[in-house]
């Protein structure tokens, strides 16, 4: 596993290299890109549980299952899918929910094919979120 991410981000940086970023448009008034593609890696901008309304549900269960649903939307929008995820970062305001986060999380991947990730307790997160998930997503298929 270790050597197939190794791989993974070596093409990626090395296809860095040689490509432009391409940058995915968030959603108008956002000062930041949904996502950049650079070589054969899209990395994903951190995704929060904000509604196609732009309000927050309650509770962290609600905003880890819509912060998940965003991230599959971005990928969809790139013709990619949560099986070319490869790494995660995740930021939980409270770090006695990481199990209850796990809950949400790991049925979007399959199994077999889990995303190497980090995890960090966090200090205020953008608009109050209880959490914040960042991806990295293989895209050199395409």
């Amino acid at each position: 596993m270790k050597l197939a991410l190794a791989a993974i981000l070596a093409l990626g940086f090395a296809g860095a290299a040689q490509a432009q970023p391409r940058f995915v448009p968030a959603a108008p008034g956002s000062p930041f890109s949904s996502a950049v593609q650079v070589g054969d890696v899209l990395y994903l901008a951190g995704q929060i549980g904000n509604g196609p309304d732009g309000k927050l549900p309650a509770g962290m269960p609600a905003q880890a299952k819509q912060a998940m649903d965003n991230i599959a939307g971005v990928l969809k929008g790139q013709g990619l899918s949560m099986n070319d995820v490869f790494k995660c970062s995740v930021f939980l305001a409270d770090m006695s929910q990481w199990s209850d986060f796990n809950k949400i999380y790991v049925p979007y991947f399959d199994a077999k094919r889990l995303p190497a990730r980090s995890a960090l307790g966090a200090n205020g997160l953008a608009a109050g979120a209880l959490l914040e998930v960042e991806c990295w997503a293989y895209a050199g298929k395409r």
